[in-house]
């Protein structure tokens, strides 16, 4: 039974696979990859798919953003906790240790500086590569508890900043002096959440198995879930990444389902898989993933 199992698992991947390559056409599409795996590493995957680069942070990783150099920004959540950029020889070129108590989020700036979410208490902070804080703005939410307070946050081209609070499943836009100017609720175990050119937001919908694109409305104007591709085993949505072609690709954080699912896919508008990621000798469960094409 085992192996019957096993097997029916194989061709089910296997399908999935041959019709990502229909999609795309006479090739299937490739993508060369920086993945987060729970709790703390950090793998790079080739286009054809080998793991050819890793890092292990110092502590709890689950988020990180490649800069145009090349180099990696990642936060590390234990004791102490901060954030620190390396290069690709592993060194530590710029580390930042936060008071508080846990920091996960963060990500670049325009300006060359850096972004954290930092919590207990909740507030975003901007820092500068002398290691100074320059900005910092008090986020609210309703969990007391520091761990699950925050997890992604970005900030917009109008300088404002769109965070997500995990437990309490709030979506929120805050502008530079912290006051709250929209925000969407009810998305459990929320993650991330990006700011489309069109206006609309996009929304890793956490544990709802889902991503939904809302307008300031807070409509639903698009959305993918679990039964729109059963064999993809959604089962927390814990990343976002627009492509220039207008797909969307998603991370699956498989915790607790380890081995029966895909990591990432990539997503058209009308809702065709074209790419996944399921390689799980690579990593067991990976809560952010960036293609680096």
């Amino acid at each position: 039974m085992h192996l019957f199992s096993k097997s029916f698992t194989a061709l089910v991947f296997l399908a999935l696979f041959i019709g990502s390559a229909r999609a795309a056409g006479a090739e299937a599409i490739k993508h060369r990859l920086l993945i987060c795996e729970y709790p703390q590493r950090l793998v790079e995957v080739s286009r054809e798919g080998k793991a050819v680069w890793e890092h292990f942070p110092p502590s709890v990783t689950v988020m990180c953003d490649v800069l145009t150099n090349g180099d990696i920004l990642y936060a590390y959540g234990g004791m102490p906790t901060g954030a620190q950029r390396i290069n690709r020889g592993h060194k530590v070129v710029w580390n930042y240790v936060s008071s508080c108590p846990q920091v996960l989020a963060v990500s670049a700036l325009a300006n060359g500086n850096v972004l954290l979410g930092e919590q207990g208490p909740c507030r975003a902070v901007e820092v500068n590569s002398k290691g100074e804080v320059v900005h910092a703005v008090n986020l609210f939410t309703s969990e007391k508890a520091f761990h699950q307070q925050l997890r992604h946050l970005h900030q917009l081209d109008d300088g404002h900043i769109l965070a997500c609070h995990e437990m309490e499943g709030a979506v929120r836009e805050y502008t530079s002096d912290g006051k709250i100017v929209w925000e969407y609720t009810g998305v459990p175990s929320v993650y991330e959440a990006l700011r489309l050119k069109n206006g609309n937001t996009v929304i890793a919908c956490g544990t709802q198995k889902r991503v939904i694109e809302v307008d300031r409305e807070k409509k639903i104007v698009w959305k993918f879930e679990a039964a729109d591709a059963p064999e993809l085993n959604l089962s927390w949505i814990t990343s976002l990444q627009p492509l220039k072609n207008g797909n969307l690709v998603v991370g699956n954080f498989l915790r607790g389902q380890e081995g029966k699912g895909v990591h990432a896919f990539e997503v058209t508008r009308d809702k065709r898989v074209v790419w996944t990621f399921a390689d799980h000798e690579i990593a067991k469960t990976v809560t952010e993933v960036r293609v680096l094409d």
